[in-house]
């Protein structure tokens, strides 16, 4: 049976005598050239006749083969199912069946327009453009300060686009009743790199008061369905309805903040405490069963005091995003902008922040750019730009799935505005990215990011954190403004010391001990500020659980213990910035990936580990000697070794200790120092103390600082006097063991 079908050609290429050439691909030998049979406002149109399902076609200028064809990559096919008539545009492999809409202006020219609308604080408008060339996107749905909403989505290969929700009884061509007078068509500009790639409707939604605005976007042409409904990417909350998985508008300028005091801490005086939101509070029964696992359940904690008490001054969140699973570990992102609605609400995450920062504590979020979900993933095929499988926001695979095209400008731009969002709308002092190895993530997309929020000024304290493992040179950029990585140098070397064999390829031998304490240097860190030293992580097991891998000797639970002890001790005490996990205070032993805490076994002040450990933070919060930074501290007059397996025999020469001395200043009276010992055995030591009385602050047992924070007795027997004609003090460091002393001058 013969079926006819007018194929419309925009002809953007400019071919002087544009031709289409059609051929199959069942193996037969029909191909063919294809005249004009005519010119319209869209430009020219064939007319063809054939007798099968399918066949494929591309243009050329002019007959013949040795002519100027559109490259092979916009070969396009067509199928029956496609109808009578079909819209094809210059350098695109999509095929239309209603035609394209043109743009109607410039996407600045709209933004001037209303900008007078835009609300001021607490609010962000996408206006992210790495390209340089100033395109404020208004991406997403934003309401106005005349109670319009603005609705704006990227997408530069959809011949039309129709808003839809529960403001027009979702009408669209799509609907089974459809009513034409109800569809709201958006309007296609010009955008990034002047281009027509973004569609923007304006509505007066018309709801109760108190009623969501729920929404989607209904896109004909320019995915890998020809017509479907979308979900935008650049929503702030997602309905509770997971069939339907609507968008839902959010009004971020509602929430009263009383932060406005607050000021993000240095990088320096970090003390950070990673969680998860739902395993921090779940079963946890000092928190009311229904906030339990929620943001009100950790703001409950930030209110009681919990993390000022512990010495913490940074909460590292694990994920908030929006995933399609309940209680899991959170880095499996639907999208980038909205948040998990089982922790509460967006104006919950608000007071979380707020009363934070009311105690004197700085908020991170984990931003998961590598990949998304595999399960609900608005952006998989969302693009149909003939790049390969998911479209244009994805480029390959990681070992989770799905990887995204970070470094691709569009795709760059969503991702920093999603960071500019939290920071504006939710007050976040900074981020922890997951997994940026430039194996899963280009760090283009990390220097931009630091170029657009700090350099530009959007917030030039922002703390920025990478888990980039191995460790790369290139996020220090210059040092002292770059990224913070997560230390797999420091981690590795002291489990393994921990453990008494090797971890990750990392053995236990004494050779680069000094690095681990010494900021990595190294290894990959120019500045103090590119380290965060850690010995647990939700990625990590326990030490306690580690240590216990290291053979029977060391599964006496004194022995996990006292490890557990020294590895806290060493991360509070190494140059850097010190993180811990969720349930460490107490000691937890657990596997990796284990999000939840049995707070009924462990928590308690009476619990002896938290007592210790607690004393312990706090003296890294109180002196200064315990934060120095700098691009090389021993250069700086700040840091000094006393002991170390690289140096002569009665200093620690081939054994696993090490001492230093460390000043913040030049007063002799703020000098620490600190020993020391990952042997199973005691190690004897001689090195010089200045004349004058060494305060014994703490070791592996106890903590006792002096007051106002402690009742530390200078005069104690365990301080050590020096004399000036006592060249070297001896010193025996017990098995497994650590020390910190404070200077006070005779």
């Amino acid at each position: 049976m013969h079926h006819r079908v007018r194929i419309h050609y925009d002809n953007k290429n400019g071919f002087l005598e544009p031709v289409m050439w059609v051929w199959v691909s069942d193996g037969a030998t029909l191909e063919r050239e294809v005249e004009p049979g005519g010119f319209d406002d869209f430009g020219v149109y064939y007319d063809l006749s054939y007798n099968r399902s399918s066949f494929n076609f591309i243009f050329k200028d002019g007959k013949g083969e040795d002519v100027p064809w559109e490259e092979e990559k916009f070969n396009r096919s067509f199928h029956a199912h496609l109808g009578k008539e079909i819209w094809s545009m210059a350098n695109r492999h999509n095929i239309y069946n209603v035609r394209p809409a043109s743009p109607v202006g410039n996407i600045n020219d709209y933004y001037r327009q209303i900008s007078h609308l835009v609300p001021g604080d607490n609010f962000y408008l996408p206006n992210t453009d790495v390209s340089g060339l100033g395109i404020t996107s208004m991406l997403g749905a934003n309401i106005l300060t005349d109670g319009s909403v603005l609705f704006g989505f990227f997408h530069p290969y959809a011949a039309r686009v129709y808003l839809v929700g529960n403001f027009n009884d979702w009408q669209c061509p799509a609907h089974p009743l459809p009513q034409e007078e109800k569809f709201i068509p958006m309007e296609l500009y010009r955008g990034f790199y002047y281009q027509p790639n973004i569609w923007l409707a304006r509505i007066k939604a018309g709801l109760k008061p108190d009623s969501p605005i729920e929404y989607k976007f209904y896109l004909q042409g320019g995915a890998v369905e020809n017509e479907r409904y979308v979900s935008d990417p650049y929503t702030r909350l997602y309905s509770d309805d997971y069939k339907y998985r609507n968008a839902v508008v959010v009004d971020p300028t509602k929430f009263k903040w009383t932060d406005q005091d607050w000021k993000t801490p240095d990088i320096k005086d970090l003390i950070l405490y990673e969680l998860n939101i739902y395993g921090f509070t779940d079963n946890d029964t000092g928190i009311p069963e229904d906030i339990q696992g929620t943001f009100k359940g950790v703001t409950r904690r930030i209110r009681d005091g919990y993390f000022n008490k512990l010495g913490i001054t940074a909460l590292a969140l694990m994920p908030t995003s929006e995933v399609p699973v309940k209680r899991g570990l959170g880095y499996e992102p639907c999208t980038f902008m909205a948040v998990e609605k089982d922790f509460g609400t967006p104006d919950d995450f608000r007071e979380m922040v707020n009363e934070a920062h009311r105690h004197g504590l700085a908020v991170l979020i984990d931003q998961v750019f590598n990949h998304t979900s595999n399960d609900f993933n608005p952006l998989w095929n969302l693009i149909d730009d003939g790049s390969g499988e998911g479209g244009f926001y994805f480029s390959g695979k990681t070992m989770w799935g799905n990887k995204v095209a970070t470094g691709k400008d569009e795709v760059d731009n969503m991702l920093i505005d999603s960071c500019k969002l939290f920071i504006k709308e939710y007050h976040i002092d900074g981020f922890r990215f997951d997994a940026t190895h430039s194996y899963f993530l280009n760090h283009k997309l990390l220097h931009r990011l630091a170029h657009e929020i700090k350099d530009k000024g959007f917030k030039p304290d922002a703390i920025m954190i990478a888990e980039n493992l191995p460790n790369e040179k290139d996020l220090n950029i210059e040092g002292y403004n770059g990224y913070a990585q997560w230390s797999n140098h420091f981690h590795d070397k002291v489990k393994a010391l921990l453990r008494e064999g090797v971890f990750e390829g990392i053995g236990n031998e004494p050779d680069n001990m000094g690095a681990m304490i010494y900021f990595s240097k190294d290894s990959f860190a120019a500045h103090t500020n590119n380290v965060i030293n850690y010995c647990e992580s939700h990625d990590e097991n326990s030490v306690q659980f580690e240590v216990a891998t290291g053979g029977e000797h060391l599964q006496d639970p004194e022995i996990k213990e006292r490890k557990a002890r020294l590895g806290l001790l060493t991360t509070m005490v190494a140059l850097g910035q010190p993180m811990i996990y969720m349930g460490q205070e107490y000691g937890v032993e657990r596997e990796r990936n284990r999000i939840k805490v049995n707070w009924s076994k462990y928590a308690g002040d009476d619990n002896e580990f938290y007592q210790w450990a607690r004393s312990l933070i706090n003296l890294r919060k109180r002196y200064e000697a315990l934060r120095i930074n700098g691009y090389n501290p021993v250069e700086e007059g700040k840091f000094h070794w006393l002991a170390g397996p690289w140096l002569e025999h009665n200093r620690g020469a081939g054994k696993r200790v090490l001492g230093w001395k460390a000043r913040s200043s030049a007063d002799p009276s703020g000098q620490l120092l600190v020993m020391l010992n990952f042997e199973g055995h005691d190690v004897s030591l001689n090195f010089p103390f200045d004349p004058g009385r060494w305060i014994k602050l703490g070791d592996i047992e106890q903590i006792n600082d002096l007051p106002p924070a402690g009742n530390k007795d200078p005069l104690d027997s365990d301080s050590i006097v020096v004399s000036d004609d006592m060249p070297e003090q001896h010193f025996v460091l017990p098995p497994y063991s650590g020390f910190i002393y404070k200077y006070h001058p005779a």
